[in-house]
């Protein structure tokens, strides 16, 4: 594959189907340099068809969720044989040690931190201690290399964890550099697409050019229409909400929050304050008892997002009818995208309910200017557009609200114990030194009985309560806070005098292998 000196060089990912593909781009984004995603099945021909006026300069193979001794992805070989450098990463890793002659075995699982250490160095590791802590996501391994490949560096549990083929600049990591909780991760990705692939830097993303391309792009879009946003009290979709504001005009842009029973009581007052701040219509639509009782019996969590998905679009759409409005934004961001499976190759992690709950057939044309970027470059924009700090700095809360924090049926009676317990928590870690390490914090109902005891008699609980409280930066991994150990005690305390739970109990697993939420 030559490059004429005309083209625009890029990095091709080429996605086997890992919800961290996005990152990798974002992390390249973040070096200032280009690059381009394509299914893992894409053929060389069919890339240069698509893309005529892009020189690759390197690629690289994304992780994904399956064994390549399963997986049905046909991988075109000419890719190995275009003189470009390659760098496999996990799936990636064991597909090019296996295209190579070497052995992939189903071995010792790792999941989350693990430690490395590296035995030689190269033009891939340069710059790196020898020993790193990594992020690792598999089972498979590579028990045999390739011949002339060379291995330089192991795990705490062995294996080939780096490997290179230097001659054709092949290079392999069963980890992933593309996740901050890796160590020297953006080290290794920049010393591959810089020092190996010769990749020139373009100028950086910045807020400023991210507004005014969206304003650009949805002023010519919408012209002179309405605009149905979809408000749910969160940062993604407030700052939706302003970039809006300040592309169209007042009469053009109508906000909607649908009262879904299944939210934090002060949701809607922030809505209500912060429309009137920026001079926004809003509608405050109660929906409350269609979502009970369209909710009443479902025990399914992907099945409860879906039912929440259809009824918010339902009522947008029935709202967006009545009033002659033709386009609805909502706040979509990468991480919605990815976890639900829309990517070529990957499994669905969860079904978001403004993705996977959204119909086949929709009566009004969606508008989501955020949906290719993550939750730190949205807060990133919000501040740039002068956001009030409490809008900008917002935990997360997911839009399917209490609803995927209840294990079973859902019922009001459930929502309130889950909110309840919920504030609890937030108001002794959110009013605390941690606070500002903190992504999330919240409780979740399960189905778990246990004996107590209170005022000397013996009591059955019903339910227990789960306490979640993680750090992260951008949702796509996450660990639970050891910050937070110090407080839990008070948590308890508080829930146990203040419900009627009897038993608090704190879950302390990473993303991956678990995801944030439960459900």
């Amino acid at each position: 594959m030559k490059t004429k000196s005309k083209e625009k060089k890029a990095i091709v990912i080429l996605d086997f189907g890992s919800q961290y593909t996005h990152l990798i781009k974002a992390q390249l984004y973040s070096l200032s340099i280009n690059s381009v995603i394509e299914a893992a099945d894409c053929t060389v021909s069919l890339f240069q068809r698509l893309h005529s006026n892009i020189g690759v300069a390197g690629i690289i193979l994304s992780g994904g969720p399956q064994s390549i001794y399963t997986s049905k992805i046909k991988f075109d070989r000419r890719w190995l044989q275009q003189g470009i450098p390659i760098l496999g990463i996990c799936f990636g890793h064991q597909l090019l040690a296996h295209l190579f002659g070497g052995v992939v075995q189903r071995g010792q699982a790792e999941y989350g931190r693990e430690f490395i250490t590296i035995k030689s160095t190269s033009k891939l590791l340069k710059g790196l201690p020898k020993r790193l802590t990594v992020w690792m996501s598999h089972r498979d391994t590579v028990t045999k290399l390739p011949r002339n490949f060379v291995s330089r560096a192991t795990s705490s549990y062995g294996g080939n964890t780096i490997i290179e083929q230097p001659n054709l600049k092949f290079y392999g990591l069963q980890f992933h550099p593309e996740v901050s909780h890796t160590q020297g991760g953006l080290k290794i990705l920049s010393n591959f697409v810089t020092n190996i692939c010769l990749m020139p830097r373009f100028r950086k993303w910045t807020p400023q050019a991210f507004i005014a391309e969206a304003a650009s792009i949805y002023r010519d879009k919408v012209w002179r229409g309405k605009v149905l946003c979809a408000v749910s009290g969160g940062v993604d979709s407030m700052t939706l909400l302003a970039l809006l504001r300040k592309t169209l005009s007042k009469p053009q842009l109508l906000a909607v929050y649908i009262d879904s029973g299944l939210m934090p009581v002060a949701t809607k007052a922030e809505v209500r304050a912060f429309c009137h701040q920026y001079d926004i219509t809003l509608l405050v639509h109660d929906a409350s008892n269609i979502f009970f009782r369209r909710l009443k019996g479902i025990t399914d969590p992907s099945l409860k997002c879906k039912v929440i998905g259809k009824i918010f679009i339902e009522e947008f759409e029935k709202i967006a009818t009545q009033r002659k409005i033709h386009f609805l934004a909502q706040g979509t961001i990468w991480s919605d995208v990815v976890e639900s499976g829309i990517t070529k190759f990957s499994s669905q992690i969860k079904p978001h309910h403004n993705v996977a709950g959204l119909p086949s057939k929709l009566h009004v044309m969606l508008i989501e200017p955020l949906r290719e970027v993550f939750k730190d470059q949205v807060r990133i924009v919000a501040k740039k557009l002068k956001l009030p700090n409490p809008i900008v700095n917002k935990k997360v809360f997911p839009g399917p609200g209490f609803a995927i924090r209840v294990e079973g049926e859902v019922t009001r009676k459930k929502v309130t114990l889950v909110r309840q317990t919920t504030e609890i928590i937030e108001s002794i870690i959110f009013e605390s030194k941690i606070a500002r390490h903190i992504w999330m914090a919240f409780a979740i109902l399960i189905n778990v009985p246990s004996l107590g005891v209170k005022g000397d008699g013996r009591i059955e609980n019903k339910h227990a309560m789960v306490v979640r409280i993680v750090e992260s930066k951008n949702s796509m991994t996450a660990n639970f806070s050891r910050r937070a150990l110090p407080y839990l005690e008070a948590i308890s305390d508080r829930i146990i005098k203040e419900t009627p739970i009897g038993r608090v109990v704190y879950d302390i697993t990473n993303k991956p292998p678990a995801t944030i939420e439960w459900q």
